[in-house]
């Protein structure tokens, strides 16, 4: 995706990311009045993108697909939010090239697993743990390394 269609959910994202993780810790959900237009917005610069060069860019796409499928099974499972299901599929959308939509989840799930270790060993079992932190910082990490290789 080209880096004008591509920053539109980005910079959505970077603009509610903090509120997100707000709400997470406090409340443990993740609100779909910020999750649902991370959605629309990746969608839409998908389509934009298409429009404009008549290729379809299917980085995003499987991205978001696949984000939201891994979420939506450990969602059946019973181990997710479904305001995690949507905030992958926002992130997803949203990641421009595949190596984000790669590495976004693992680094989330690597670092979710360090954090649920520590939550386990301080609260013990069934204790819950907010999960949107972990996603958005996973994100986020693979956005970084993405702007530092290319410096």
């Amino acid at each position: 995706m080209g880096p004008t269609t591509a920053s539109i959910p980005l910079l959505y994202l970077a603009a509610i990311s903090p509120e997100l993780v707000r709400v997470d810790l406090r409340e443990h959900r993740l609100p779909n009045a910020l999750t649902l237009p991370g959605i629309v917005l990746g969608a839409a610069a998908c389509a934009l993108q298409t429009l404009s060069t008549g290729r379809v860019e299917l980085a995003p796409i499987m991205a978001g697909l696949c984000y939201t499928g891994l979420l939506l099974v450990l969602w059946l499972l019973g181990g997710m939010g479904l305001g995690d299901v949507k905030l992958g599929a926002a992130l997803g959308f949203a990641s421009w090239i595949p190596f984000v939509g790669v590495l976004s989840p693992v680094v989330a799930f690597l670092a979710g697993g360090v954090g649920s270790i520590a939550v386990l060993v301080s609260r013990g079992r069934g204790a819950r743990m907010a999960f949107g932190p972990y996603l958005i910082g996973g994100f986020w990490c693979a956005v970084g390394l993405v702007a530092f290789a290319r410096l």
